[in-house]
């Protein structure tokens, strides 16, 4: 079907063909009539389908017909999008399909001179290609207007809010008219792009072209396990073994993307990194000499590659394999793009296999094992191996809650006995049943819970205390359970004298059933009916 059947005035046409493209792709065909209309719209389909002309199109075709209409060109329609480059790449789409016709647009993103933006707004424009946070930038200094906007695209929306900026998202939702018309471009359909779309669109209506999770059938897929220390040396044995004359390596990290860069520069492979630390002279410079084939491979973090629109890249390898089911797809989708064919390799260590069972799931196949016959590999790695996940509790070594050490709560809930803090201010050791040794925070000496009758202690839990005599008239325990004591017809125990309680002995009192918690220095009376300790639990004769 040529362009001209699916609403697209003769101007557009015109760019489109001299651009090289002849008919529209699914998503194109689908897309653009329904934008056209000026229906709200979601259009979830893979990378490389050609999404970028299926909401560029409409709007230099709404721009076109509206006409110049003299004066400086307001801003009518703002493409929202997650990396610089893919803000780049929109806005080179939209010079290239709009050649002939009257319109002027711009390209605003972080890391570039925000005064040369601004002289280009100021001359005004009428399609903006925007990331969120320079955009907000410019509308916080009042050189972007966006209350008359009509055509509102979020692109790759999934990727801007994996990257956290739904919160900005709203914020220039806000500026714009509630009157607009929103197209919203995702390759999947995360429950949090579905929240997004309720919020901002009006009974949408859905395109999705293909399966949303599957890769597209031009790209084949390899699995290598191979052990962590040895990818490099089975990525040089794969390089030097065949003709991949245009291959993107990704990394999970930056410093990652380095260090490949640099190894595979010691092997005399042609190389070069890209990520977000990068500055953006030598992004572009990177870039460009991907596209002519100054560099053999091109090593690249998830967000720096979502800009790279590189056809005729023969391999991708997934160095790493990525910790999201949803950013394979995106890797592998920088390969086989426009009808051509091409090869999807990831590097599987023994410690990423559960990461790669989550994106068999995902896709909804199971991989089979490949492996270099002529590669020695110091372990042979199988896909049914993997870190298991450890079911029950751990026994002991735990932090518990805090409890009174006297009475048997210092350890708290822990099994074998964990180290817990004692309300009295001192730090629990294990005891027997949970109960710890704790210093209290009086500072008069250590008490040691050897049983209680369950974890963390009762009230009327045994205890055993080793302490120093109190100044005065402390008294002193080697056993058993404390109280205060004092006066007559008290039986004595261990040399203790039953007259007072300076002897040191214990005393019983079957009658008091109230007890004081102490945290600091308790002080006797000093008549022999008051003993004290320093932190614990006590009972009191009653006067």
């Amino acid at each position: 079907m040529p362009f001209k059947k699916i609403g697209l005035c003769d101007e557009l046409v015109q760019g489109i063909l001299a651009t090289g493209y002849t008919a529209p792709t699914e998503i194109q065909a689908e897309a653009i009539p329904v934008a056209i209309e000026g229906r709200d719209m979601i259009g979830c389909a893979q990378t490389g389908t050609g999404k970028t002309a299926a909401f560029v199109l409409p709007i230099l075709n709404k721009i076109a017909k509206i006409g110049h209409t003299g004066g400086k060109p307001r801003v009518k329609a703002l493409i929202v999008t997650p990396t610089r480059e893919l803000a780049m790449q929109i806005d080179n789409s939209v010079k290239g399909y709009g050649r002939f016709v009257k319109m002027k647009s711009a390209a605003i993103f972080g890391g570039a001179s925000m005064e040369k933006q601004v002289k280009a707004l100021r001359r005004g424009v009428d399609v903006i290609a925007a990331t969120p946070g320079r955009l907000i930038d410019h509308v916080g200094r009042g050189t972007v207007d966006l209350s008359g906007v009509e055509v509102l695209v979020l692109d790759e929306a999934d990727r801007m809010l994996d990257m956290g900026f739904v919160n900005d998202i709203q914020k220039i939702i806000e500026r714009m008219p509630k009157k607009r018309q929103t197209l919203l471009f995702s390759a999947t359909m995360s429950k949090e792009v579905k929240k997004l779309t309720k919020t901002i669109q009006r009974s949408p209506k859905m395109i999705q072209i293909g399966e949303q999770h599957n890769p597209i059938d031009t790209i084949t897929q390899h699995i290598y396990p191979v052990p962590a220390k040895q990818k490099m040396d089975l990525l040089r044995h794969m390089l030097e073994r065949h003709q991949m004359y245009s291959v993107l390596i990704f990394s999970r990290t930056k410093r990652g993307a380095d260090r490949i860069c640099k190894n595979l520069k010691k092997a005399k492979v042609k190389a070069v990194a890209i990520h977000s630390d990068r500055t953006q002279r030598q992004r572009l410079q990177a870039l460009d000499g991907f596209k002519r084939g100054k560099f053999q491979v091109m090593v690249a973090t998830d967000i720096a590659a979502r800009g790279i629109n590189v056809e005729g890249i023969s391999h991708v390898f997934n160095y790493d394999v990525p910790a999201y089911a949803e950013d394979y797809v995106h890797r592998i989708g920088r390969t086989g793009r426009a009808e051509a064919t091409g090869d999807a390799i990831t590097f599987v260590g023994y410690d990423e296999i559960p990461n790669l069972k989550k994106i068999e799931r995902f896709i909804g196949r199971t991989f089979a094992a490949d492996y270099y016959d002529d590669f020695e590999y110091e372990t042979r790695i199988s896909l049914n191996d993997g870190p298991k996940k450890s079911s029950g509790r751990k026994k002991g070594g735990s932090r518990g809650r805090g409890g009174n050490a006297k009475s048997g709560r210092g350890g708290g809930a822990n099994r074998g006995g964990g180290r817990g803090r004692s309300k009295d201010g001192g730090a629990a050791k294990r005891g027997a049943s949970g109960g710890g040794k704790a210093k209290s925070a009086g500072g008069a000496g250590r008490k040691r819970s050897e049983s209680s009758e369950s974890r963390g202690g009762k009230k009327n839990a045994a205890v055993k205390k080793a302490g120093r005599r109190d100044k005065g008239e402390g008294s002193k325990s080697d056993g058993g359970k404390v109280y205060f004591g004092g006066g007559k017809g008290k039986k004595k125990r261990r040399g203790g004298d039953d007259a007072s309680a300076k002897s040191g002995g214990k005393k019983r009192n079957s009658k008091s059933k109230r007890k004081k918690r102490s945290g600091g220095k308790n002080e006797s009376a000093g008549d022999g009916k008051t003993a004290a300790k320093r932190g614990g639990v006590v009972r009191r004769k009653k006067a």
